[in-house]
């Protein structure tokens, strides 16, 4: 019986205990395919899981995280979308190919990995080929780590759904990883970037990946200087990362028939915001859950296409998941990537 090392917990909360331990790998069969791990990133949505579940239906011992890159070393007799060496990323939700997702408005879809799904912090898996999709040939392991959720996120809001065109003006707010892709991807396609953040330090290098103009939310009322350097017309797409209250912040931001797509909870679970501006104003007010696999693909290409390279903050070795936790706790520029 061949066995695998993995990151895993009995328990979530303060009482959680992450440690090393060790799972049968089991046999290739039918369209399944044997993944050998190379490098996980992490995503604020892996802590909440540790600290409180989000009620989440965990499998114990549970295995965090959800993005991952690796090599297929094995495949089923039924496999027909990859072959032993094709280096592969994970999909967020294995069981939403393409077009509307899955659920319903009694039960919203919530089958995803790191979750409902055990995670990829385990040096192999074994799953079914539908949950898998080539990595870019232009990144090494570490950086196609990072698209699974954060680049999908940001692709999916401006491009999938927000069908993003040269010129039009797009608002991200901070300087993590969705909000980097974010960055990147717009400018990419010719938007004219704004970019909002506490520290100085963290606009001079978006400074430098492009951003064309910087805001200090420090620096008084961050929503009057975006007025002042778009001449009131505002948003036309508004990247909604940090949740809570601060939805109403965005409609002061967003543009006359702009988009806001909300993404981040980092104040909270419960928006809330002001009737004025929604009425007014008219904009799309788009809730985000990542996308499907066939964005992903889409971003892939485009990846390999454009040259766009991950912001990849600092890169940890498999042993050192606490050290890249807390520094995800910190507030990185850009991702934090586990490397096997």
């Amino acid at each position: 019986m061949q066995t695998t090392r993995q990151w895993q917990t009995g328990a979530i909360g303060p009482e959680a205990d992450l440690k090393i331990g060790e799972a049968r790998i089991p046999d290739v069969s039918g369209t399944m395919i044997r993944v050998r791990t190379q490098a996980v990133s992490l995503n604020f949505r892996d802590r909440l899981v540790l600290e409180s579940g989000m009620g989440l239906p965990l499998q114990f011992p549970f295995v965090p995280a959800s993005d991952m890159a690796g090599v297929v070393e094995a495949v089923g007799p039924d496999v027909t979308r990859f072959k032993p060496g094709d280096r592969v990323i994970s999909t967020f939700s294995p069981d939403w190919i393409e077009g509307r997702g899955p659920g319903t408005a009694h039960t919203p879809h919530y089958q995803t990995r790191g979750g409902f799904y055990p995670g990829v912090l385990s040096e192999h898996t074994v799953l079914s080929e539908e949950w898998f999709t080539l990595a870019p040939a232009t990144l090494d392991a570490g950086e196609a780590s990072t698209l699974p959720c954060a680049g999908l996120t940001a692709w999916f809001a401006l491009i999938e759904c927000g069908r993003l065109k040269a010129g039009e003006k797009v608002l991200v707010q901070g300087t993590g990883g969705v909000a980097l892709f974010g960055l990147q991807i717009a400018k990419a396609h010719g938007a004219e970037v704004f970019i909002t953040s506490g520290s100085t330090e963290k606009l001079e290098r978006a400074s430098a990946l492009g951003a064309d103009h910087l805001i200090n939310r420090h620096d008084g009322d961050w929503v009057e200087q975006f007025y002042q350097l778009t001449g009131n017309y505002g948003a036309d797409h508004v990247l909604e990362i940090v949740g809570g209250p601060h939805l109403g912040q965005a409609l002061k931001a967003v543009a006359v028939n702009g988009r806001i797509s909300v993404i981040g909870v980092f104040e909270g679970f419960d928006v809330s915001a002001p009737v004025a501006p929604l009425l007014l104003k008219a904009p799309v007010v788009q809730g985000i859950t990542v996308g499907h696999r066939r964005a992903l693909e889409d971003l892939v290409r485009a990846v390999d296409q454009t040259g766009l390279k991950p912001v990849v903050d600092r890169r940890y070795a498999f042993e050192e998941l606490p050290e890249a936790l807390d520094h995800l706790y910190r507030g990185p520029f850009g991702k934090v990537v586990i490397e096997f």
